[in-house]
């Protein structure tokens, strides 16, 4: 940080962060598009033509990065997805977490999923890495996908959802509510609390917020974004960035 001629960040959260730490003052440029545009406007134009199904809420267990910690906010899911009305639980994991033989394999978790799953409670689907075609219609089928993050400081997969409509419930740990409109809870590496999970919930399900961004609207971003980055550049070369 001190050797740097400029620093650029995504989030307001992380550039505060630099000035404290550092003393260094860090220009704020927003995380763009993660789905290309055409594919965005696709599957957007989709979700307003499909005749509206049960309310789906997501949980992407993936491979389990350590900042993962979906065994900590499973219990809370299934309490209140059984309490909202016309509500489905959809959990997405790879097959190295949860198949006997992956390499990954979490005993715990997949113990509780797969007896969840063969209570009826939640709808499991264990598979390979997505590609990206697959991956955007997944999450574009999602009425809500919540980051099980406990430590962590942005997120793709938050920005990936915003392009296709899907409402995010975030963490508090981080910075994930600086990105963009989510819908926040109390998660992080020493606390956690359900109450505001639910809540989260709650709120999606009754209100169904349009939280996303629209395709003229990341296109005046990406925009945005190119000219922030032309003017820290010449200013490195004109030698008149300071902080």
């Amino acid at each position: 940080m001190p050797s740097a001629d400029a620093l650029i960040t995504l989030i307001r959260g992380a550039a505060d962060q630099v000035r404290r730490r550092w003393g260094r003052r860090a220009t704020v440029v927003p995380h763009p598009h993660v789905v290309d545009l055409a594919r965005m406007q696709a599957l957007q134009d989709r979700r307003s033509r499909t005749p509206r199904g049960p309310f789906r809420v997501g949980l992407h267990v993936k491979s389990l990065r350590p900042s993962m910690a979906p065994m900590t906010i499973l219990p809370t899911l299934l309490a209140v997805v059984r309490e909202l009305p016309d509500t489905v639980l959809q959990v997405n994991a790879h097959r190295d977490v949860l198949d006997e033989d992956g390499a990954r394999r979490d005993e715990q978790l997949a113990a509780f999923l797969h007896a969840a799953a063969d209570r009826g409670e939640l709808d499991l689907r264990v598979h390979d890495y997505l590609s990206d075609d697959q991956l955007w219609a997944y999450l574009s089928s999602l009425d809500v996908s919540v980051l099980p993050y406990r430590f962590g400081t942005h997120s793709g997969w938050l920005e990936a959802c915003r392009d296709l409509g899907t409402t995010v419930v975030a963490p508090s740990c981080g910075f994930y509510a600086d990105q963009g409109p989510v819908l926040s809870y109390h998660h992080d590496e020493t606390s956690y609390d359900a109450d505001s999970l639910a809540v989260a919930l709650r709120r999606a399900h009754g209100l169904r917020p349009a939280l996303g961004a629209s395709v003229d609207e990341r296109r005046a971003q990406r925009d945005e974004v190119a000219a922030a980055h032309d003017r820290v550049y010449r200013a490195v070369l004109d030698g008149s960035v300071l902080g």
